[in-house]
């Protein structure tokens, strides 16, 4: 699609700036657009589980995938009715991975053979992954926008650096292309 790596980043890179921007304007429109994302999910996993049921051999796994399916087409359904529960029970399950993370983080700072100052980041990251996930279940409500600007400010910082890649990769390209012809010209 692209000629060049570099062009391929700096488009990235201007995409992740404008996403994040938009995040950061209107965060209720993001979490609106997470949620839709997540129904957008739920039915394409719905339709694979009906075709992994009708090219099944066995009816044991019919049965299993066809209801795993309707599973699926439930769950993006009542995302799409009802997306302001759909958002909280959304930031209700990043809160408990953030809590499971932090309490997992550490329990590795404890691993044998961990130098302190390592043991001393795994705890101090471990901590701040609870108390962000703890946030999180005191005010999801708060949380889901906080999520929907802290994907914001991550695009945004994603975008800068991606954007700065694609441009140093192009001078480094035009650097190389031109010693190169140098070389050539040299060597004739």
């Amino acid at each position: 699609m692209f000629k060049s790596l570099s062009a391929s980043l700096v488009l990235r890179g201007i995409l992740a700036i404008a996403a994040g921007i938009t995040a950061l304007a209107w965060p209720q429109v993001t979490v609106l657009a997470l949620v839709i994302l997540f129904a957008v999910y739920a039915f394409i996993a719905s339709g694979l589980e009906a075709m992994r049921a009708f090219s099944s051999r066995s009816a044991g796994p019919v049965f299993g995938h066809l209801f795993l399916g309707l599973v699926n087409l439930a769950a993006g359904v009542v995302a799409l009715a009802w997306p302001g529960p759909t958002a909280l029970v959304l930031v209700l399950i990043v809160g408990t991975w953030a809590v499971i993370a932090g309490a997992v983080e550490i329990s590795a700072a404890f691993a044998a053979g961990e130098p302190t100052g390592a043991r001393a980041l795994f705890i101090l990251g471990g901590l701040v992954s609870i108390a962000f996930g703890s946030v999180l279940f005191a005010r999801p409500g708060v949380g889901a926008i906080t999520l929907a600007l802290l994907f914001g400010l991550y695009n945004l910082v994603y975008g800068a650096r991606t954007l700065m890649q694609g441009i140093e990769l192009r001078r480094a390209g035009k650097t190389l292309r031109s010693a190169f012809t140098e070389r050539e010209k040299a060597a004739a």
